[in-house]
C-alpha cells in the first residue's frame, strides 16, 4: 500500500476553495477550523490554509509541446477514474490549462493528463497510465 501524501497550500478565499474541492473535485471534507480545512484528495490529505496576503506567482515549463504550469500538484488516478474525472470536469465547463489528452504518445511514460486551476490559481494535474509500471520508467 502506498502511504498518503500530505500537502498544505495557502488560499486567500477559504470558502471559495472549500466549495471547489468539495463540489467540483468531490473531495470529502475532514477536520477544519475557520482558518483551514482538510480534504481527502483521492486518499491523500490536502489542507487549505487561509492566508489573506498570499500572492501566487505562476510560471510554466515546456514539456512535450505543452506549457506546463509550475508549481502544480495532483494525483495519479486509474485509467478509468481519470476518464470519469475528465468527463465530470468537462460537464462542469472547467477551464483547462491543458485539456485532457495523451502525452508522450508512443514513448516511455505515455500518459493521460489534464491541467486546470482552482479558484486561487493553484495549478492541478491529474494523470493516468494504462501501464502504471511506466510511472517511474526512464
Amino acid at each position: 500500500m502506498i502511504q498518503p501524501f500530505h500537502l498544505a497550500i495557502p488560499v486567500q478565499n477559504l470558502e471559495k476553495c472549500r466549495t471547489f474541492y468539495r463540489d467540483v473535485l468531490q473531495c470529502k471534507e475532514a477536520r477544519s477550523t475557520e482558518n483551514w480545512v482538510d480534504f481527502n484528495l483521492f486518499g491523500h490529505q490536502l489542507v487549505l490554509h487561509q492566508k489573506d496576503d498570499f500572492k501566487p506567482e505562476r510560471i510554466s515549463n515546456p514539456v512535450d509541446g505543452f506549457e506546463v504550469p509550475v508549481p502544480h500538484f495532483g494525483v495519479v488516478l486509474t485509467w478509468k477514474d481519470w476518464h470519469k474525472l475528465a468527463e465530470h470536469l468537462k460537464a462542469l465547463n472547467i477551464k483547462f490549462e491543458i485539456a485532457p489528452c495523451i502525452r508522450f504518445k508512443g514513448k516511455v511514460g505515455e500518459q493521460a493528463t489534464m491541467f486546470f486551476k482552482d479558484p486561487e490559481n493553484n495549478a492541478l494535474e491529474f494523470k493516468a497510465f494504462q501501464d502504471i509500471g511506466q510511472l517511474f520508467a526512464k
